[in-house]
């Protein structure tokens, strides 16, 4: 998302949206949900979504990553966890879905796919060795996918 919104111009948009995100990986760690973050973050998801330009490449990608921003915010919110942990992985399949081109990171051909092995990675992960080992994998797989919007947008 990086790589598209520095190239689109919003990129304003983005650092609030992943500073939220950040306190919620921090939250995991042990320290305070900051409401403000948070509300920021959701509010600017919606805003990056509206403003990103229909004619650039990753439109469909950007609005799907809203909606995963979206969901990984309320996932927060105590009461919402139960109804929203499934549409929120759905999210992420249908942003990895809305990728605008072919996609070849390692043996998988398509986003979909890799998405797919990253949450089932992510699961196992998780169950298996905790946290940090998510994180650590997470910080792997994210690579991989600003590798492929580089490779997009050349």
């Amino acid at each position: 998302m990086q790589v598209l919104t520095a190239r689109s111009g919003l990129l304003d948009h983005y650092i609030p949206i992943m500073a939220g995100l950040e306190n919620i990986t921090a939250f995991l760690d042990g320290q305070e949900l900051d409401d403000d973050l948070l509300g920021s973050a959701f509010a600017e998801s919606w805003s990056l979504d509206a403003s990103y330009p229909a004619e650039l490449t990753g439109h469909a990608f950007v609005k799907g990553w809203s909606c995963l921003v979206f969901g990984t915010v309320v996932l927060t919110k105590p009461k919402q966890q139960d109804i929203v942990a499934a549409q929120t992985l759905e999210f992420a399949s249908t942003a990895a879905a809305s990728w605008p081109t072919a996609v070849r990171i390692g043996s998988f051909d398509s986003l979909v796919r890799f998405e797919v092995e990253c949450q089932q990675e992510a699961e196992a992960r998780m169950r298996e060795d905790g946290l940090p080992a998510l994180w650590e994998m997470t910080e792997h797989r994210s690579k991989q996918y600003r590798q492929a919007a580089e490779r997009l947008i050349g």
